[in-house]
């Protein structure tokens, strides 16, 4: 009974944890193709500029120091098994937060920035130059997205130079702002303008129907944390106390009910989470996606 309540605590981490620095756990057929790349480059992207293994070590230390102060605190290693997970997987979800940050800052400045591309253009510059201009005086999340892409753009081009921004963002709105623009560079005329203006439609458009759906799952969200956090929590503290509490939870009836919760609390998360997850747009410039 022990072993398998261990391998049940085991699954249960390992997936919680997978979900909180934001890693799918599945299995990939062998002959598709997704446009959705790999977990490590994900991570990668994710947490940049700190190496992946650098921060998947600190993850994991964080979660052990967590797991060893509980055990000390409680006396019940079991009991500490839930909080160590969750403290395990908020690195993930800071970095994963700041990365929604930096990439809704950039979505909600394309309107604006997009607009002085299509007055740098109707100036008579080349759509290069324009966005050269907007790496240099747009507003300030674009600057910072297009801050090496002058360089980039005289070594390899405009057009790979504005892939690497996508790249580098990793975000579907902006790989259709990308793909329009590259799209521009190469008609190149008077039409320039009419995709400019366009293009500030659709994505004003765009932003407001992304706004929408992540009100609309903001309280699914606050649910799910809630779900993990808020017993476990209390669980510590009656345990940390001694006691009734403390002794119960240290027999095999307590064993068997906090196996029982962990896996509870594990699927109402995951449950929750996805009633709340929107679908994620495929992106366009992703490899092995469409081009």
């Amino acid at each position: 009974m022990s072993a398998l309540a261990a391998v049940a605590i085991g699954a249960f981490a390992f997936l919680l944890a997978g979900q909180l620095v934001g890693v799918a756990v599945g299995r990939r057929s062998s002959g598709a193709v997704s446009a959705r790349p790999g977990w490590w480059t994900r991570l990668a992207v994710a947490v940049a500029p700190v190496p992946p293994v650098r921060f998947l070590a600190v993850s994991a230390a964080a979660g052990v120091a967590a797991f060893l102060v509980g055990a000390v605190l409680t006396s019940a290693p079991l009991v500490a098994v839930v909080p160590a997970v969750v403290v395990t997987g908020a690195p993930g979800a800071w970095y994963a937060h700041r990365r929604r940050l930096r990439v809704r800052a950039v979505r909600e400045s394309w309107p604006d920035g997009l607009r002085d591309v299509a007055a740098s253009v109707a100036s008579g510059r080349s759509v290069t130059q324009a966005l050269e201009s907007l790496g240099a005086s747009g507003p300030a999340p674009l600057r910072e997205a297009f801050a090496g892409f002058a360089s980039a753009a005289r070594t390899f081009g405009t057009p790979a130079a504005l892939r690497v921004v996508a790249d580098d963002l990793a975000d579907a709105t902006t790989d259709r702002v990308i793909e329009v623009l590259v799209l521009a560079h190469e008609r190149g005329g008077r039409i320039v303008a009419e995709i400019l203006d366009d293009l500030v439609t659709g994505t004003t458009r765009d932003l407001k129907v992304l706004e929408e759906i992540e009100s609309e799952g903001l309280e699914m969200r606050i649910n799910a944390a809630a779900v993990v956090v808020l017993p476990w929590s209390v669980l510590v503290l009656l345990c940390v106390r001694g006691g009734a509490f403390r002794a119960f939870y240290t027999s095999p009836a307590g064993f068997l009910v906090v196996v029982v919760g962990a896996l509870m609390s594990g699927a109402g998360y995951l449950w929750i989470r996805h009633l709340g997850r929107g679908h994620d747009e495929p992106r366009v410039l992703a490899r092995g996606g469409p081009r």
